[in-house]
């Protein structure tokens, strides 16, 4: 491909020497796109613009931020009320956090309805796995900085999981830990982490991207691009629609900050860390809900920690566990069915999560837990032997002329332009 002429003469003197600007063009503004992508798909840029929100005002807390057990709470405290803007700061940072899963989780859930983790593929998503583990271990880390009640708590609970492991579970706490119970050390490592794992984490999503960029994007259909009348260049059309999208978000995102700003936090945690005082219920933040759900609905400790591992770790194999050669559920009916029916077992997980272990939620649990597994163990490899699809179009410029819609090719996207 020829490189692009660029009018700016610094930076084709750049260019000229480290090609950084035509690898851009290429990747973002030429690259080709299914041009039946819908908004589902913006959400991988919201999570990416999500991402560098919440390292910027990171790095803006941690000037202000004391990781110690007798200064922690009070430094957050005069980030709110002394540090200029630093309310706002906060509370985009602790509001941002629910805001980046919500977006990961939307994107999740749409590789899983339109099989975007199939092959050639399974690389990308298993990095896609790799990113919400990372986040997970870093919204914990941070959840813990703050050194309320909530905090303390959860931290001892969440690390006194590892004990489980025989041999070498004691071990993994004590360094966790650096002592003998939640303390400094504690706090100073998770600070050092949080800190570090963003980082990391950007370097991932990197590579989620060069992995897209290397077959392509799925679609609606589920089929690959087979010509130029298939896509559209990136710029400027799917430019514009993410970042309509991006606004939508980013106006929800500001309703949350300035209008419900403590909704998906915990009140306990507005109390000073007391290692004497436990509180009446300790749960995680929501994110983590069905997952702690799934923890308590095994009685014996090692095989709770064992599932909730296992919940996640199942993703990794999903490719392989779907024999169905159609990506799309929308040529999946039976597949679209039970896809439904493990959103709701997800809801219905964060919900028991978020209720006490004990009575009808204890058993609801059990239930909903045994579904998610069944769902991928058992019912997805079943549904690829047995379901019947329909017949997909020849292409996907097909169902959408059939639409009544007539979307431009990439040929005739330049006259527009000039136009």
């Amino acid at each position: 491909m020829a490189a692009p002429q660029f009018k700016n003469p610094v930076v084709r003197w750049i260019d000229y020497r480290l090609p950084v600007f035509t690898a851009l063009h290429h990747e973002y503004n030429e690259y080709p796109m299914p041009k039946n992508c819908n908004y589902l798909w913006s959400f991988g840029a919201i999570a990416m613009v999500t991402l560098i929100i919440m390292i910027v005002s990171g790095i803006t807390l941690a000037m202000s931020y004391t990781p110690s057990t007798t200064m922690a709470f009070q430094s957050v405290e005069r980030i709110m009320r002394d540090v200029n803007s630093g309310w706002l700061i906060r509370y985009i940072h602790m509001n941002g956090a629910s805001m980046f899963f919500i977006a990961v989780f939307i994107h999740i859930f749409r590789g899983l309805y339109f099989g975007s983790y199939k092959a050639p593929r399974e690389i990308l998503w298993m990095l896609g796995v790799v990113i919400l583990l990372l986040m997970m271990a870093t919204a914990f880390m941070g959840y813990v900085l703050p050194w309320g009640q909530m905090s303390f708590w959860g931290a001892t609970v969440i690390t006194n999981l590892f004990s489980a492991f025989p041999i070498i579970g004691d071990h993994i706490v004590t360094w966790l830990w650096g002592g003998f119970s939640v303390d400094n050390p504690t706090l100073n490592r998770f600070f050092a982490l949080h800190y570090l794992l963003p980082f990391v984490l950007l370097g991932v999503v990197f590579l989620h991207v060069a992995a897209v960029h290397v077959h392509g994007s799925n679609n609606p259909v589920g089929i690959d691009i087979k010509g130029p009348q298939d896509s559209l260049p990136f710029h400027p059309y799917f430019t514009i629609k993410d970042t309509f999208g991006l606004s939508i978000f980013l106006l929800v995102f500001a309703g949350f900050v300035f209008f419900a700003p403590n909704y998906m936090g915990h009140p306990d945690n507005y109390i000073p860390a007391n290692p004497m005082v436990t509180p009446a219920h300790i749960v995680p933040e929501w994110y983590f809900l069905p997952f702690y759900a799934i923890l308590r609905a095994v009685p014996d400790k090692l095989g709770g920690v064992l599932a909730m591992f296992g919940a996640i770790a199942v993703l990794f194999i999903l490719p392989w566990l779907d024999t169905s050669k159609v990506r799309s559920s929308n040529y999946r009916p039976i597949y679209r069915q039970f896809f439904w029916v493990l959103v709701i077992d997800c809801l219905v997980l964060g919900y028991a999560g978020g209720m006490p272990a004990e009575g009808i939620w204890l058993v609801v649990a059990r239930v909903a837990a045994i579904y998610y597994f069944a769902h991928f163990l058992i019912i997805l490899p079943l549904l690829g032997k047995l379901e019947r699809p329909r017949p997909l179009p020849s292409s996907i410029s097909e169902p959408v002329l059939k639409g009544g819609g007539h979307y431009p090719t990439a040929a005739a996207a330049k006259p527009m332009e000039k136009a």
